[in-house]
């Protein structure tokens, strides 16, 4: 068939997340489960940390005990007692006693606040003077501060970072539920293209895709399969294809999606069976040339061989449905901005949006952007970036000096 172009916008082409849909789900050890996306809500099963706890080393008390206590006139109080940690109070704290406490002991039944030993001065065994006053709950967590049983403390989607796995482990979760992990094909096409392991002669390059769109999955949280190098054959993409679509959750194309001769991407999709061009073309700089297809419920991406192009398209286009796939609530997780200065003018075209390589740099206490100006062939523009800004398809460009947000990289 003639090659064609169905270009569309940015935006289209994101208005297809609704329709994709996440992985299934299985249960991995605790340890196991930093970086994963939860899959059911998680609710409290009981109070935590469920006692009043001490924050600090010091005394105990009913907080009305050491008001108006100061140095020139403190609170004398009895000692009814010591609480060792991991130990519960066999005794009560009546108004006019202490008790000497650890940090993150178990305040006994009538105190409400901790002294912070600082701030006293044993008289004897028995007796303790309050320099200064506390309020309730002051050096203290309540029984139910941190969480309160039966409240939902993570939530579905949720990436699971040391934080939530340490709150998951005080709720007695040795095992956990996420989504798994989407497994991505990659298929890396084109006569010129070699292996890394060899020497390239004139008209030839190594393999590069490969190896920093693997690098851009697992830094996702998903598992890359490198299908190897495909040359410029029609029935050689095609079968391999049809393997990959058969073994991964979603396949990436590198080369082939353009208009040339010898691009025989489109061709091959609609050989597929259930297939569907979605869009041949994105109306975005660098990585118009980008092929967004679908066979039965399965994703497939032509990118650009190019190498910044198809890096700048995984990062704004592929990575959300990546992250729809793999359960995420906020799919756009990779657009967290870093406001910054412009340090130069910039052009832009319109009827695109651009996505500019930039360096941060900082300056007189402030954080400039750079632009970092090359054609979408020189690797060196992203080994040098610290980050993209967008630039809409509607902006002729952009004035030094304006404030910009950059997309980390």
């Amino acid at each position: 068939m003639d090659h064609f172009f169905n270009v569309k916008t940015l935006d289209q082409v994101m208005r297809n997340l609704t329709d994709c849909s996440c992985m299934g789900t299985e249960t991995v050890a605790l340890t196991d489960a930093v970086s994963r996306i939860l899959s059911e809500d998680i609710t409290a099963s009981l109070d935590i940390p469920g006692f009043r706890r001490a924050t600090m080393d010091g005394y105990a008390v009913f907080s009305k005990s050491t008001f108006g206590a100061t140095e020139s006139n403190p609170s004398w109080l009895e000692i009814a007692g010591q609480v060792n940690m991991g130990e519960i109070p066999t005794f009560s704290l009546k108004p006019g006693f202490a008790a000497d406490i650890s940090t993150g002991g178990m305040l006994p039944q009538g105190a409400d606040s901790v002294v912070m030993v600082e701030h006293t001065i044993a008289i004897d065994e028995n007796s303790v003077e309050i320099y200064k006053s506390v309020a309730p709950l002051q050096n203290v967590i309540d029984s139910s501060e941190d969480f309160a049983k039966g409240e939902v403390v993570l939530q579905k989607g949720l990436k699971l970072r040391p934080p939530e796995i340490g709150l998951a482990a005080a709720l007695g979760y040795s095992k956990i539920k996420v989504y798994k992990r989407p497994e991505v094909g990659i298929i890396s096409t084109g006569d010129e293209i070699i292996d890394v392991a060899e020497t390239p002669g004139p008209g030839r390059i190594r393999d590069i895709n490969s190896y920093t769109l693997a690098g851009f999955i697992k830094e996702a949280g998903c598992i890359p399969h490198l299908y190897g190098i495909i040359k410029d054959d029609f029935n050689a993409l095609l079968d391999i294809c049809k393997k990959a679509f058969l073994e991964t959750d979603m396949v990436l194309i590198s080369g082939g999606s353009s208009v040339g001769a010898r691009d025989f991407t489109i061709d091959v999709l609609n050989k597929i069976e259930k297939s569907e061009i979605l869009a041949h073309g994105i109306s975005i700089s660098p990585g118009k040339p980008t092929i967004f297809a679908k066979s039965w419920d399965k994703l497939l991406w032509g990118l650009p061989g190019q190498v910044v192009s198809a890096m700048v398209v995984f990062k704004i286009v592929v990575l959300p449905f990546l992250n729809k796939l793999k359960g995420a609530n906020n799919v756009f997780e990779n657009k967290l901005m870093i406001p910054a200065k412009l340090s130069r003018n910039i052009a832009s075209t319109q009827g695109r949006q651009d996505f500019v390589r930039i360096r941060l740099i900082k300056k007189d206490n402030e954080l400039y952007a750079e632009p970092i100006l090359g054609k979408s062939g020189l690797i060196k523009t992203m080994v040098q970036a610290d980050g993209l800004l967008e630039i809409g398809e509607n902006i002729e460009g952009m004035e030094k000096g304006s404030g910009v947000n950059i997309i980390p990289l």
